[in-house]
């Protein structure tokens, strides 16, 4: 049932998404997107909420069903009374027929893809999970019927249900002895026939109204005339025939031997026409009384659990636009494409002529059009060779070549196809929908379609999906005979019953003329939003710089103004021309004299740079390559205050750091400088070059002669820390050769930030340059410096009483096996095995560093300072690892080794398992990912550490468990029990906090390469799940979990396990979902709960998936819940609350905040970064600032927090460490108690009907 939740966004009617016109760039600005017009087939589908497509079929069978439509639609207000009067007291409103005519005029008045069932269902009794329950479509058709038929009591329409749908049964015992005859009437109100045993309707039929059934032997009958048991025969009859009858097959059937429910999927024919008369009590009527045609199909696909319907529908008034479907078609249109390509080909192509080439390109194509994005494609798999490679050098991009050849190519489809000007496309992929005339009337019936075309002969079929629909063929009904997908419903309508003329094509037939006026004012409302959506869509922001306000400084653009931001913004339509942006341009700068070029730009670290000019005044701005917030410089194209301007990429500037000895190297007193200088007596000032200027010219640029020396820093090292001596060692330089002098800056490589040391030949003969090959080495007075050493006898922090720090005098040069001992010495410490180790900004102690290596070598630090503690140090052949044993490192439980760097991974694992006095084979090592928890393993065992790139003071895991083959991993599968539930860390209620309920249902043990698709599908396979009820792989979540916590949702279908970085021993949760799911990469899931005004409880947690492509900011978040809760966004108020701390963290205090952080900082803030970091699963809680001004803290937070301050007094006290504890104890799996998973019982089926006897 729930099969096709998903389909209809995916594909429309004819191949095309019908709400492709309204999806696109802009499609954050445009706010909701408004519903998708009709498609080609001019009907209208409705929405599933859930799991209603069995609603949905039998609605759209009732509003094709012409005499029970115009019936109900013949019932006037004066009858049923009006929605409006239905909430006041005294007055009786039939709201289920209302409801239903007010449904049956949008579907056939109002131009939308799909209509929705909530106001119909909400007339039901039916509350928000009844949308989701599954439920028999025959069942329905009785208990509806049931509630019209109550429903229209006392009215003109009380009959209806009885004169269309109501037939009856005779049934017959005739006597063999005495010949007498017992006859019984019953009323029926659809046909059950079997479907086991019997290949056809007609057989079916045969078998229950021709054959006799006989009482004889063991089973006889009583006659009342004879008074004894006697032979009999009984048979049955259908002795009236209404004007439709409902054929329900029983598909569904009871294994007796097995005990369990499945569905007959044997071939089972019915035919389009049926002749009744066989069946009948009498007879002697005329075949037309008797024959009837099948107009209806309801279809279902899956099995006895669930399942999807969908119905095929004989369209009697022609109110729909029918195509023959794609298979009939194809033929022909291969052939007409065919001879297309084979006269163009009757040409020579010439392939070195590109007009000639895309030309021939887009003529072959079927709809005469290619999209943009995939013509390079096109053109490689033309001439075997790409566009750049061939023509690029002579013709520019195929952006600029289509703009220069604007005569012949035109740009359709929004900007997103090519074609030909001489050839244009059809009307269908041209422009979008929204674009039309506002002035033209959206009637439904008004489909644009390739010209006029003859009505296509015989009987018009749709398949209605729920939103989606298409136009099939009479040949696709036989294809419902047999299989999984087969037909479960079949409607038939007599013959006799005729309609008028002025009923075909016309939808607003016998509709009463309130519905159609409802309809039109939806009509004129959504087409004002469609217009409002595509003009917001296709605004975009340009930022506008004029010349007045800048200079040409150092090779770039530089602004004259302090302000930081002098562009002015400028919304325009893309849509319009280059021309109409000029004149705007124009309009706005009324002081403007002279000719006005406008040339794209963008801001680079060294200033404004300009790119290429907008010369076609006649191309639109989306097919000028303008996007949004695009940089435009509005000049008159030739200089900017007399000074020319280089443009193209190949002149963009560098912003380049340019190094000079400054002052007396050796101890003079310095000079005033103008740029910034270092300790280490070196001066940097920051400089803009054009990437085009040679380095010669840069040298003459900076005022030097031609016998000066420019150099290149060796190291990647940031502007700032240049002159780098402090570090440890001198700072190393290459010198540039002769020849590199006559090449450009681009040819360099050179980039923003780079540094450049520029020296005189006489500073060679200074102690602080050393010249060795074509590598100058800068040697600063911070070379001979100190290094401060502290002794920590029990490693960790700092703050033991036993630490002391002594300064040793170091150099760069000087081992630090020296500095070791002569710390050692001045702290006059006991023999003992000692080493240094340096410490990271966190204050976090970094792997011993080898002692054979000088200060400068190591990487330390002068005037720095390195800690002393009791260990070993590696030598420069070996290796420092910590490792854990189990799990990933906690505080206090990691151990350190040492090891060499040939040592394979085999010898490595045993070395670590002697010294934590383990034994056997079932282990292997880990690695730790990029969050520090345990990754991927280390698979070959025979590879050694170095060609494995473990790295010095690397993590590593000893975990439990042989290897899995070499390309697969072995998962670890949870069920979460309570699959109606919101996954999160905890489920929290008014008083305690329970931990989720998971159950191990076993491993998986599947291919790197699988995806995730195919993970779920083999997780259905486990013993475990086989009563599991799950209609398709789309309806399970997967959690990634880190010990008994979900922390990231695997999403994506065709992803790969590798991709989604799965490892060996992962664990994976479970989840039942009640609907088909597929996240994208860039949707969250949260569980959103609003508080009880005036309590210190919520409401229900409920999941919200927020799109974060479109704003990841808190004002976007804040509108995404209030689109939920219908409220208005400025007066929510959020948090995120910290289940581990029991603390909620306001991700906004106010609105007016939100304000002042908007004009400080332009750049949105990302709840996805620092300090919240968003991600799958976390709980936001939503305040109504209007209605509740208490906190977001409940008394079971205030409770934790005690706990945890209690737990903290304790630990202060020196009670046992939670490491100890950790180590310790035993962690038991989540869910030890296997319990089964009990199955959901069935919800019965009802419509809430009032009462309506007088």
């Amino acid at each position: 049932m729930f099969g096709n939740l998903f389909e209809e966004a995916e594909g429309g009617e004819d191949g095309f998404s019908s709400s492709s016109a309204y999806s696109g760039v802009g499609a954050a600005k445009g706010g909701d997107e408004p519903p998708a017009p009709r498609g080609r087939s001019n009907l209208c589908g409705i929405k599933n909420q859930g799991g209603t497509c069995y609603l949905n079929s039998l609605l759209q069978t009732l509003l094709f069903s012409p005499e029970f439509r115009e019936e109900l639609f013949s019932l006037g207000t004066e009858e049923l009374g009006c929605l409006e009067d239905k909430d006041k007291t005294g007055t009786k409103v039939r709201v289920i027929p209302l409801e239903l005519q007010r449904l049956f005029a949008r579907l056939l008045l109002v131009d939308q893809q799909s209509a929705s069932t909530a106001d119909l269902t909400d007339s039901f009794g039916w509350n928000s999970s009844e949308g989701t329950n599954q439920h028999d479509v025959q069942e329905l058709n009785r208990i509806l019927f049931s509630a019209l038929e109550h429903s229209l009591v006392g009215t003109s329409g009380s009959t209806l249900i009885h004169r269309l749908y109501h037939g009856t049964i005779v049934n017959s015992i005739v006597c063999k002895e005495c010949g007498n005859v017992s006859q019984r009437q019953e009323d029926f109100l659809d046909l059950t026939v079997y479907v086991c045993g019997v290949s056809s309707l007609e057989a079916a039929l045969w078998n229950m109204f021709v054959e006799e059934e006989l009482f004889e032997g063991n089973n006889l009958y009583r006659c009342a005339l004879c008074d004894r048991l006697v032979t009999a025969a009984k048979s049955a009859k259908l002795q009236k025939l209404p004007p439709f009858i409902t054929m329900s097959l029983l598909r569904f059937s009871f294994d007796f031997a097995k005990c369990e429910r499945y569905k007959e999927t044997g071939r089972y024919s019915f035919p389009l026409s049926i002749n009744l008369r066989p069946f009948c009590e009498q007879a002697d009527g005329d075949d037309a009384d008797y024959s009837y045609e099948l107009f209806s199909v309801i279809i279902h696909k899956g099995g006895c659990y669930g399942g999807h319907y969908h119905v095929y529908i004989r369209d009697i008034d022609r109110l729909g636009h029918w195509e023959p479907p794609e298979d009939n078609n194809k033929t022909n249109m291969q052939t007409d494409v065919k001879q297309e390509v084979k006269d163009i080909h009757e040409t020579e192509l010439n392939e070195n002529d590109p007009l000639c080439i895309l030309m021939a390109i887009i003529s072959q194509e079927p709809l005469k059009s290619v999209l943009f994005d995939q013509l390079g494609q096109k053109v490689m798999e033309k001439i075997g060779s790409s566009w750049s490679k061939s023509f690029r050098k002579d013709c520019g991009s195929i952006g600029k070549f289509l703009q220069s050849h604007n005569d012949v190519f035109m740009m359709v489809s929004n900007g997103t196809r090519v074609a030909l000007k001489a050839n244009p496309p059809s009307p269908i992929m041209s422009e979008p929908p929204a674009q039309a005339d506002p002035s033209t009337n959206a009637c439904p019936d008004s489909v644009a379609v390739d010209g006029p075309k003859p009505e296509p002969e015989g009987d018009h079929w749709f398949d209605l999906n729920d939103s989606a629909v298409a136009s099939i063929g009479v040949s696709d009904i036989e294809k419902q005979f047999q299989g999984k997908e087969s037909a479960y419903m079949l409607f038939y309508r007599k013959t006799q019953l005729c309609r008028p003329s002025e009923a075909l094509r016309c939808p607003e037939y016998k509709v009463p003329h309130h519905l159609i006026q409802m309809a039109e004012k939806e009509n004129i409302k959504l087409q004002q939003m469609r217009a409002e959506y595509d003009a917001s869509n296709n605004s975009v922001e340009l930022r506008l710089h004029l010349a007045s306000s800048y200079r040409l400084i150092n090779g770039a653009l530089q602004s004259v103004s302090k302000e930081p931001n002098v562009a002015a913004t400028l919304a325009f339509d893309r849509r319009k021309t280059v021309g109409d942006l000029r004149l705007a341009i124009y309009q706005e700068q009324e002081l403007w004299e002279g000719d006005m070029a406008l040339t794209v730009a963008k801001m680079l670290p060294a200033g404004l740079h300009l790119y290429n000019t907008l010369t076609d005044d006649n191309v639109s701005l989306y097919s000028a390559g303008l996007r949004a917030n695009c940089d435009l410089f509005v000049w008159n194209g030739r200089e900017v205050c007399g000074a020319g301007v280089l443009t193209g990429a190949e002149w963009e500037p560098v912003l380049l750091t340019v190094v000079r000895p400054f002052g007396n190297q050796e101890g003079e007193e310095f000079e005033e400088a103008t740029g910034s200088v270092d300790s280490g007596g070196l001066k940097k000032e920051a400089r803009a070059f054009a990437g085009g200027v040679t380095l010669g010219e840069l040298r003459e640029a900076l005022g030097q002669h031609a016998g000066s020396l420019l150099c290149q820093e060796r190291s990647v090292a940031k502007v700032g820390e240049l002159g780098a001596g402090e570090g440890g060692g001198a700072s190393g330089w290459r010198v540039f050769p002769p020849n590199d002098m006559q090449r450009t800056l681009k040819e360099l490589s050179l980039k923003d930030g780079d540094a450049l040391l520029v020296l005189e030949p006489q500073s060679l003969e200074s102690s602080m340059f050393t010249l060795n090959g074509d590598v100058i080495t800068v040697t600063t007075p911070s070379d001979c410096r100190w290094l401060q050493v502290e002794f920590r006898p029990h490693g960790g922090g700092g703050g033991d009483a036993n630490e002391r720090i002594v300064k040793v005098p170091a150099a760069g040069n000087m081992l630090l096996c020296d500095v070791k001992q002569r710390a050692i010495e001045e702290l006059q410490l006991p023999d003992a095995q000692y080493c240094l180790r340096q410490v990271d900004s966190a204050g976090k102690l970094l792997p011993p560093v080898c002692e054979e290596l000088s200060v400068r070598d190591a990487g330390v630090r002068l005037m720095s300072t390195v800690i002393l503690c009791l260990g070993c140090a590696p030598q420069a052949s070996q290796l420092f690892l910590h490792f854990s044993v189990g799990a990933a490192p906690s505080a206090g439980i990691e151990m350190d080794i040492i090891v060499e760097r040939t040592c394979t991974v085999k010898e490595c694992l045993q070395a670590m398992l002697d010294a934590v006095g383990l034994e056997g084979t079932c282990w292997h090592l880990r690695r730790l990912d990029w969050c520090e928890e345990v990754g991927e393993a280390l698979l070959d065992e025979n590879a050694s550490l170095s060609v494995l790139n473990i790295n010095n003071g690397e993590m590593l895991v000893v975990a439990e468990g042989q290897l899995p083959p070499k390309g697969f991993v072995k998962l670890s599968m949870w069920l979460h029990l309570d699959a109606t539930s919101k996954l999160t860390n905890k489920i929290h209620t008014e008083e305690h906090t329970v931990d989720l309920q998971l159950t191990c249902v076993g491993q998986v043990e599947i291919c790197m390469e699988a995806s995730l698709e195919d993970l779920k599908t083999q997780v259905l396979t486990l013993p475990a799940l086989q009563n599991m009820c799950v209609p398709a792989a789309s309806f399970l979540r997967l959690w990634e979990m880190v010990g008994r916590t979900p922390t990231r949702i695997l999403r994506g279908h065709q992803v790969t396990l590798r991709k989604l970085k799965l490892s060996n021993g992962t664990d994976v949760c479970i989840q039942q979902l009640l609907k088909e799911e597929d996240l994208g990469p860039k949707e969250i899931l949260l569980n959103v709960k609003m508080g009880i005004p005036g309590e210190r409880f919520y409401y229900s947690t409920e999941e919200l998936i927020w799109d974060v492509s479109r704003d990841s900011s808190p004002r976007g978040l804040r509108t995404c819940v209030a689109a939920r809760y219908n409220l208005s966004p400025d007066s929510l108020l959020l948090a995120k609350h910290h289940p581990d701390k029991h603390v909620w963290e306001e991700i906004i205090s106010s609105w007016s905040q939100q304000l002042s952080k908007k004009k400080k900082k332009k750049k949105t803030e990302s709840l996805l970064g620092t300090p919240f970091h968003l991600k799958d699963g976390d709980v936001i809680g939503v305040k109504n600032l209007l209605i509740d001004n208490k906190d977001f803290y409940t008394q079971e937070d205030e409770q934790g927090q005690q706990r945890l301050r209690e737990q903290t007094e304790q630990r202060r006290k020196g009670e046992q460490a939670e490491g100890d504890s950790y180590c310790a104890g035993s962690h038991k799996k989540a869910g030890g108690d296997e319990r089964t998973k009990s199955k959901k019982p069935e919800v019965a089926l009802s419509i809430n009907v009032g009462v309506f006897r007088y």
